[in-house]
């Protein structure tokens, strides 16, 4: 048993304990996931088809369930009943929707930026990608935003490009909302060196 321990009611910190006297400042921190001195690579979207493997598992259960219902058909079970047969079906056809949406994504980030910068008609600087899901299939869509490449962006687009096949299927571009009157260029490049 642990040895128990004295709280102490004065309300100060103690000199040891973060934030205290001479602790150390708490201060915002970035998650791991976030710090550049760990990278290790590109960042890799998931492929849709991993949803083929649920997808077998529910038709392995779904046929089990059903073969389960005809073999004691014939008998008078306590445990199975017409619940076994309703169930196998809604695992099937869950199934069939999981191959289905399982789409292979064919298209990485990459490849989608290439065809948006393609799609909006000016020279491109800052851009980014964003997977999406479109229909009741949920066939993988990039989203792509992009600016013009100036210091201070004049136009800025977003391009919605298939995940499957590379082409574009949407685009809107226009002219970027955001004033930028206040900010001197010093704001924008930094300090002179």
């Amino acid at each position: 048993m642990a040895p128990e321990t004295e709280i102490e009611t004065t309300g100060e910190r103690r000199p040891d304990t973060p934030g205290g006297a001479d602790g150390p400042d708490v201060g915002d921190e970035l998650p791991p996931e976030l710090d550049v001195s760990g990278y290790v690579g590109p960042y890799v979207f998931p492929n849709n088809s991993r949803r083929r493997v649920p997808g077998a598992l529910y038709a392995f259960l779904g046929v089990v369930s059903i073969a389960t219902w005809a073999l004691t058909i014939g008998s008078d079970p306590n445990i199975v009943n017409g619940g076994f047969l309703a169930a196998g079906i809604a695992l099937l056809v869950l199934a069939a929707y999981h191959f289905r949406a399982g789409w292979d994504l064919r298209v990485d980030e990459a490849d989608a930026l290439l065809e948006a910068v393609r799609a909006v008609g000016f020279p491109v600087g800052h851009a980014s990608a964003q997977m999406g899901w479109r229909g009741w299939f949920s066939r993988p869509t990039w989203r792509i935003l992009v600016f013009s490449n100036e210091i201070r962006p004049l136009q800025r687009g977003l391009v919605l490009v298939d995940g499957v096949e590379p082409k574009v299927l949407d685009v809107i571009v226009e002219d970027n909302p955001e004033d930028w009157s206040n900010l001197t260029d010093t704001d924008i490049n930094g300090p002179p060196e």
